[in-house]
């Protein structure tokens, strides 16, 4: 069991939209605690929360304020102690969100970081001073563009920020620091925390020196290309790996081991397989090339097959169609359609490795249409409509009630609910053909078939605009991501999940159909 997340199925919980318990309109770790049922129902094996950590909410969490606190809004340490412990009866680990690259500028430690350039905690923080005509330390640019740097007048001098100017970069050099998270790991490890998801992992650890980023050289993939340089000095540094190998040593002392998985928010499969290291840094590092690849068989594939060959043997991979950060799958991929929502969700639970569904992936849930004047995501305000952020984090339909079964009637929810007639966990439940039934029985045949855990994977020869690759010697998937039908020969087997459910327990002698938009999971004769 000390490697139980290599098969895995996680599932993401955006804590401010998954239950409201109280009736104030927001999420909580007791509304969370609630619903663990409907989670051990569906067969998931570990819970991933996204930060609940204190925070001023410039960021919604993700400008932390106390690492080891609970955010008032979404309860107390009694409550995350409490849902840590529903959740293991349940026979499902929880994972907390670690920040660890910035902390919110009214931390304590900026606080008094920026008091004085003698400050004790000054040297937690990466500080410049500006250039002699008052521009920025260096050429680096902030994630949400813009110069990563902000004079603050209190001292003359600029303190790093690579997201938003109240989120200031931690400094990675000093002792201190990495002392400091050694101790905040161990805090919630020990309150039986089952590991962390890192926030943007690849970029904690920038250039000493503070170099210039140098110039695009027209090969980078689009998402690298948004910055106008390539982030050789602010991004993957070889240093970050001495701090992962670092946690993997205080997580390793536990038992069972602590799970570490990596936001490695790169675009190149030799810097993902970095971040595995020699089996002793992160056990697992999302791939984003398949995130932001085109819902298409030949370019998903190929993102595929280049982990496939690059990962080494002690290196899982790990799969998800999205996160709060994005667009949802059902409407980035699918375009709203629920049979590409079907096949997307067999296309993600039969790959090898482990898989992230975000909450609401189970039901096939689209982004939700936020007005303008709701938006609170300072992010989405100023990028809608090319991102919006607050479109995929709106509360998880639970029934089609005024409310949702989100909240209690006559509430208004911090963001706005869907269509809930359209899409909800009650309606979907009692249709045993629903795209809910559908994720919960790909989740048990998981489970069920040795080789849909820890099978190799091998492609499949298939008609353009058809993926289809086999599991172990026994089991084949396959997904028709076209609009037209097809037909794949020499397919000996029984159907046992099918987007058509009417096909599960098919006999396939011979030729397998498959229907546009059409998936099948198949154990071969």
């Amino acid at each position: 069991m000390s490697e139980w997340w290599r098969d895995a199925v996680l599932y993401q919980v955006y804590p401010r939209s998954f239950a409201d318990s109280n009736g104030d309109g927001v999420g909580d770790l007791a509304g969370i605690t609630a619903r663990l049922d409907h989670l051990a129902w569906l067969g998931v094996d570990g819970l991933w929360l996204s930060p609940v950590h204190p925070s001023p909410n410039a960021d919604w969490g993700y400008d932390v304020a106390d690492y080891v606190g609970v955010d008032p809004a979404l309860g107390t340490l009694a409550d995350l102690d409490a849902l840590i412990a529903g959740a293991d009866a349940r026979g499902i680990r929880v994972l907390l969100d670690l920040v660890p690259n910035h902390t919110s500028v009214e931390h304590p430690w900026f606080v008094d970081a920026r008091s004085s350039r003698d400050a004790p905690h000054r040297d937690w923080y990466v500080w410049a001073d500006p250039k002699p005509d008052g521009a920025p330390p260096n050429n680096w640019v902030s994630g949400f563009l813009g110069p990563a740097w902000e004079l603050d007048t209190r001292t003359d001098q600029s303190y790093l920020h690579h997201f938003l100017v109240e989120q200031a970069d931690l400094n990675w050099w000093h002792d201190a620091v990495r002392d400091e998270f050694d101790r905040i790991l161990r805090f919630w490890f020990d309150r039986g925390v089952a590991g962390f998801r890192i926030d943007v992992c690849h970029m904690i650890v920038k250039d000493r020196l503070l170099r210039d980023n140098p110039p695009l050289t027209g090969g980078e993939h689009w998402m690298d290309r948004l910055g106008g340089q390539r982030n050789e000095y602010n991004g993957c540094r070889p240093e970050v790996h001495d701090v992962l190998r670092r946690w993997r040593g205080v997580g390793d002392d536990y038992d069972p081991p602590r799970l570490f998985l990596g936001e490695t928010h790169v675009f190149d499969v030799d810097q993902i397989v970095s971040f595995y290291g020699q089996g002793d840094e992160l056990q697992l590092a999302f791939n984003f090339l398949f995130v932001f690849a085109p819902f298409e068989a030949a370019a998903l594939r190929a993102v595929v097959e280049q982990a496939e060959a690059h990962l080494p043997a002690h290196a899982t991979p790990c799969w998800t169609m999205g996160n709060h950060d994005v667009s949802r799958y059902v409407t980035r991929w699918c375009e709203g359609d629920p049979q590409r929502v079907r096949a997307a969700l067999v296309l993600l639970l039969g790959l090898r490795g482990t898989a992230v569904l975000y909450y609401g992936d189970e039901l096939g849930m689209p982004d939700t249409d936020v007005p303008a004047d709701r938006l609170l995501d300072p992010v989405s305000a100023r990028f809608q409509p090319f991102l919006n952020r607050d479109a995929a984090r709106t509360p998880m339909p639970w029934n089609a009630e005024p409310g949702g079964g989100f909240t209690v009637p006559g509430v208004e929810p911090w963001l706005p609910v869907g269509d809930l007639g359209r899409c909800n966990v009650a309606d979907q439940q009692a249709d045993p053909n629903s795209t809910l039934h559908l994720t919960r029985d790909l989740l048990a045949l998981r489970r069920a078939l040795p080789a849909l855990q820890r099978g190799a994977y091998a492609t499949w020869p298939a008609p353009d605009g058809v993926w289809a690759w086999r599991r172990g010697e026994h089991v084949l998937v396959a997904v028709n991501l076209t609009g037209e039908p097809t037909r794949l020969p020499d397919v000996e087997g029984t159907v046992r999940v099918a987007t058509d459910r009417a096909r599960d327990g098919e006999r396939v002698a011979g030729t397998l159909t498959l229907g546009p938009w059409a998936a099948a999971v198949l154990t071969l004769a």
